[in-house]
């Protein structure tokens, strides 16, 4: 089980805490230091409302962000356009928000 995480979003420290309450076995995966994990890309750009299209990165683009590759591509090269926080369990995926989304993935 795969978080992804970015301490400094209020969403993602309140799914951080679930997951830590509920004594689940997670990796706090920390993507703006690390990139996206390219085993999880294929699942990742597959959900809908994946790309923060609010960043300043994204204001000007005309990709087409129904187009799984198209979408890969972005969060692949600009991390910070990935929603967060994001739970990866078992080739699904969650995004959190709000943060109780993810216990649809929990065991």
């Amino acid at each position: 089980m795969r978080l992804y995480h970015n301490p400094r979003c209020s969403k993602s420290r309140q799914a951080h805490a679930i997951l830590t309450a509920r004594g689940i076995e997670f990796e706090d995966y920390r993507y703006l230091e690390v990139g996206i994990s390219k085993e999880d890309i294929g699942i990742l750009s597959n959900l809908p409302n994946v790309v923060r299209t609010n960043e300043k990165e994204f204001q000007n683009s005309k990709d087409d962000l129904a187009d799984a590759k198209i979408v890969a591509k972005l969060l692949l090269s600009t991390p910070k356009l990935l929603q967060r926080p994001i739970l990866v369990s078992n080739h699904e995926a969650v995004i959190g928000r709000p943060p109780d989304l993810i216990t649809k993935l929990l065991p």
